[in-house]
């Protein structure tokens, strides 16, 4: 049962509703449950919607793939299915295997990157760090940390809040059965 409640689209304030709609207008995409949920609250919506944004500026400079496997990296690691599964489906869809990738080593870098922003944040070795400071300029540090902490809280709206799956997603969980 879902925590945050999601309104349908007609019975959404009429501010809300016009914010949707732009937002999906724009995406070229139908809503998903979480952003459906967050505009009960137009600036909580606006917020959140920032995460798009940056996807949007880095995607150009590091790629989609890459961009899918940070995130999906940071998702699966902190155990939200359903931000987890919208990612797996992306890389799956893409000829790409989730479990088994093969990657360039700057997306390797990015996958480690997301599963030690998750797992350990205050023990990142030092060594990692200065990988990082390699491969990325410090203004696109900055960008792909701000990108990874909304990534986070997204994780976070979804799971306190009890989000559903988005349809057709549960089709992409692991052969074990796992969540995502």
């Amino acid at each position: 049962m879902t925590f945050l409640p999601i309104t349908p689209h007609d019975s959404l304030k009429p501010e809300a509703r016009a914010a949707g709609d732009i937002f999906a207008a724009s995406h070229n995409d139908q809503l998903t449950n979480l952003q459906a949920a967050l505009l009960e609250n137009v600036p909580s919506f606006g917020a959140y919607a920032q995460w798009y944004s940056l996807w949007d500026e880095i995607a150009p400079w590091i790629g989609e793939r890459a961009l899918s496997h940070f995130a999906y990296a940071i998702s699966d690691e902190n155990g939200c299915p359903g931000s987890a599964l919208h990612f797996r489906k992306t890389l799956v869809e893409a000829g790409d295997d989730p479990d088994q990738p093969q990657v360039t080593e700057t997306e390797q870098l990015l996958i480690d990157w997301g599963r030690l922003i998750v797992r350990s944040p205050h023990d990142i070795p030092q060594d990692f760090y200065d990988r990082l400071e390699a491969a990325f300029s410090a203004e696109r540090r900055l960008i792909l940390l701000a990108f990874a902490g909304l990534t986070v809280a997204m994780n976070l709206l979804n799971t306190v809040g009890r989000v559903p799956l988005d349809d057709g997603l549960s089709d992409y969980r692991r052969d074990s059965g796992d969540d995502a």
